[in-house]
């Protein structure tokens, strides 16, 4: 039994190291599940003995002479190799970039070109780890293939820049300004939110709800129906920034260009209605800078008492 079980210890506990990508796993056929049927082998061996005169077997005894037959260790199992290849994988996995644009770390536009990533081709992993657990290899080389970005520039959805500086809003296409529009943004007191957000629905024609029955919007109905005289003017995009912001148009032509919204992006009502043909639901909204603390109620950007500037 002692000289089986060493022979098993052999197999079962010999070191196994994967190399992929810079990286170095080691481990063993027992950590990946395989398994010695030790108390077969020896039913073998005793059956083998049985075949043997008794008087032979005693002399044997005597002499400290075992007897000499192969026996077949059976070994199997590999119950381990697919978590060792998961656990390996998504340690070496290099995820793909897609294409962005984004606030940089300084504050400006980022611009993020598309990379693509790298990943572990796991079942072949598991086909040549399983070869060396049942065989007698003690190194495994594994390869990483590469994994496309999603999106690229030329595949990106547009993207909607507003600059609360300038009262400003530019459409990208890629990385590049194909329109751009003078918006009006918060007034003192309130906030356009700066930040990375997404477009998530598009109205023709909105209803707008109010949102101050007991503040600023006091005076005004609770619900305006879409149509002439709606604050919101003849299109709404509805973005996921907190408080309600919308980009949408206005009944109030002389407001744009400057900060003059409770918050939200306002633009002429012929205006919005290029913008809303323009981007679809899901394209990125990004709103930077902030309005000149000098600034006053009903100022434009670069003039603070709204001299000298036409919108």
């Amino acid at each position: 039994i002692d000289a089986v079980q060493a022979r098993a210890r052999e197999d079962l506990d010999r070191e196994i190291v994967v190399f992929v990508k810079g990286e170095r796993f080691t481990t063993t056929p027992r950590h990946l599940g395989r398994r010695a049927w030790v108390g077969r082998a020896v039913n073998e061996a005793m059956k083998a003995s049985d075949g043997v005169a008794w008087v032979e077997r005693a002399w044997r005894r005597f002499q400290d002479d075992p007897l000499d037959v192969d026996i077949e260790l059976s070994l199997g199992g590999e119950s381990g190799v697919k978590r060792f290849v998961r656990r390996a994988a998504r340690k070496v996995a290099v995820e793909p970039r897609n294409a962005s644009i984004g606030i940089g770390d300084d504050g400006g536009l980022a611009f993020r070109d598309s990379k693509a990533g790298s990943a572990l081709d796991v079942r072949r992993a598991e086909r040549l780890l399983s070869k060396a657990v049942s065989g007698d290899s003690s190194i495994v080389r594994l390869s990483m293939h590469p994994v496309a970005a999603k999106v690229r520039e030329g595949t990106m959805l547009p993207t909607i820049v507003v600059h609360v500086d300038t009262n400003r809003l530019d459409l990208y296409e890629g990385f590049h300004v194909t329109r751009s529009w003078d918006v009006a943004t918060a007034k003192p007191g309130w906030i356009t939110p700066g930040g990375e957000w997404s477009l998530y629905q598009k109205r023709e024609n909105p209803t707008w709800y109010n949102p101050a029955l007991d503040s600023w919007g006091a005076s005004m109905p609770a619900v305006v129906p879409g149509g002439p005289g709606n604050p919101m003017g003849t299109r709404a995009l509805y973005i996921t920034a907190p408080g309600l912001i919308r980009i949408h148009g206005t009944t109030s032509p002389d407001s744009i260009g400057r900060y003059a919204s409770h918050g939200c992006i306002r633009m002429h009502n012929e205006q919005v209605e290029e913008l809303y043909d323009l981007v679809p639901v899901g394209a990125k909204v990004i709103i930077m800078g902030s309005r000149p603390s000098s600034a006053a109620e009903g100022d434009f950007p670069d003039t603070p008492d709204g001299s000298d500037t036409i919108a």
